[in-house]
């Protein structure tokens, strides 16, 4: 029992040391389809901070698994419409929102580059041209991100700019 701790530190070291080799999430886009400088913008509705990134896409185009992982939920969400939480290498969640549809099933598999919905304009996107809410949050702190100068910058060691990694 003085061993109890072992096994979970390995399954937390394994799932950390995984490559996490993200693609744009939405298919034939580029870094010219969203704002660079939308990561952590501030006012913004409800949220009131911009976690993530928004990919202007025309309503239907294919959104796809950024890197393999578990879904651990596809639904509904009252902001973002129809979502989809993806368990990526590193301890990541990858957040898709505003989908038209979901392809996937909370417990399934997916594939980097695989279909998992398509761009819409679901939850408070509603009137607002389609595209991918996509956000990245991780399990474990990076507590040299912390801001106590922005909004809600505490929370920025959980969050990642997507920016950063296309």
């Amino acid at each position: 029992m003085r061993r109890a701790w072992l096994l979970p530190l390995l399954v937390l070291l394994i799932g950390y040391c995984l490559p996490y080799r993200p693609v744009i999430p939405v298919a034939q886009a580029t870094r010219s389809d969203w704002n660079q400088r939308s990561f952590w913008a501030y006012p913004w509705g409800k949220s009131i901070t911009h976690k993530g990134i928004d990919i202007f896409a025309p309503k239907g185009r294919p959104v796809l698994a950024a890197d393999s992982g578990w879904v651990l939920y596809s639904g509904q969400d009252p902001l973002g419409g129809n979502v989809i939480a993806v368990l990526n290498a590193k301890w990541r969640i990858a957040y898709y929102a505003h989908l038209q549809d979901n392809l996937v099933q909370a417990g399934q598999w997916v594939c980097r580059g695989e279909p998992i919905g398509s761009v819409g304009n679901s939850g408070n996107a509603a009137g607002k041209p389609p595209h991918l809410h996509y956000a990245v949050l991780s399990l474990l702190p990076y507590p040299w991100l912390y801001d106590s100068q922005a909004p809600q910058g505490h929370l920025k060691m959980f969050y990642l700019n997507p920016d950063d990694y296309f």
